[in-house]
């Protein structure tokens, strides 16, 4: 059996920051309200001219370009995406038309927050089992076109962005395991609540805003994430103290430290980007991963905890060896 390693990554942010000073002067809130709250400062906005397909293009390239690799080598591109450029064709094709490739498979996963360990998780079954040797998995999010700005408990955590790892097939060991959950019995607590098939006409009229029952949603989250980190550990037989690093997904400070601390792991060993880019949804895991690998904090050998939970709802982790 083939193992997958990260072997490349990649991220891109839009240029335009909007601070918590800047939401003060738009909603009833404060700075120390936001933070003390979320632990966010800023978070990235596209532009009006900038789409997924965009931040995604980014992404891929420079994740391409630090596998040392060329788009020809690519043979499955995975897009994980809760804000797709169209209905359909998927984003994932039309991000395989930027970037040159034909015929390969490409396709969007639909996990919202947890979308990117499900979509690396597609990627990682498809390479043990000889169905890819050379992937493309990106998560990528124009978040806040899904936003509700009068409504402060919702518009204040979201940014934009997008993270790219390319995964390929190698003898040494990369990803140990993942383990993925879900159940839909919550769906109501984290929702968009209209789609195209049940109304239509709710899209059309721009009333797709997201919807979240904040405190139910915490406690969930400290639970499960905690329960899917453990789960983790224990399938690769792994003490907590050979973990070097967390990189969870960036919804709420609080959350990440609670999880930090089940893992009696100091948030020194925590990658942390709340505070810069909000909850970037399916792009906040690759986006604080490539952030840590290219600033050498991450490092060859070294072994990684990914979580993250979302609406459905979703949820998983990862160990691998970096």
């Amino acid at each position: 059996m083939k193992f997958a390693r990260i072997t490349g990554t990649g991220s891109y942010l839009p240029e335009k920051i909007l601070s918590n000073r800047d939401l003060e002067n738009l909603l009833d809130t404060t700075d120390e309200w936001i933070y003390s709250r979320s632990g966010i400062r800023e978070r990235h906005i596209a532009a009006d001219s900038e789409f997924t397909c965009d931040l995604a293009e980014h992404a891929a390239r420079h994740a391409i370009e630090s596998a040392g690799r060329k788009p020809a080598d690519i043979d499955l591109i995975v897009v994980a995406t809760t804000t797709p450029d169209q209905v359909f064709p998927s984003t994932a094709c039309l991000l395989q038309n930027r970037l040159g490739i034909h015929g390969c498979p490409a396709f969007d996963v639909q996990a919202v927050c947890a979308g990117f360990i499900y979509a690396l998780d597609v990627v990682y079954r498809q390479i043990q089992t000889g169905g890819s040797k050379c992937a493309l998995v990106v998560g990528a999010e124009t978040f806040s076109r899904i936003l509700n700005w009068q409504d402060r408990s919702t518009c204040v955590l979201f940014g934009d962005g997008a993270g790219a790892m390319i995964v390929e097939a190698s003898d040494r060991p990369g990803i140990l395991s993942s383990h993925l959950h879900a159940d839909g019995a919550f769906k109501d607590l984290l929702c968009v609540p209209v789609g195209v098939s049940t109304a239509y006409q709710e899209i059309l009229a721009g009333r797709a805003y997201t919807e979240m029952q904040g405190k139910e949603v915490f406690k969930w989250a400290v639970t499960a994430l905690g329960d899917a980190v453990l789960e983790a550990l224990q399938a690769n037989d792994c003490d907590q103290s050979e973990i070097d690093w967390l990189v969870p997904h960036q919804a709420n400070i609080r959350i990440i430290r609670a999880i930090a601390r089940r893992l009696d792991l100091s948030m020194d060993n925590v990658i942390v980007t709340i505070d810069r880019h909000g909850n970037t949804s399916a792009a906040s895991i690759p986006l604080a991963f490539d952030e840590a690998v290219r600033d050498n904090r991450i490092k060859p050998g070294q072994k990684i905890i990914f979580e993250a939970f979302g609406g459905g709802f979703t949820w998983g982790s990862m160990l691998l060896e970096y």
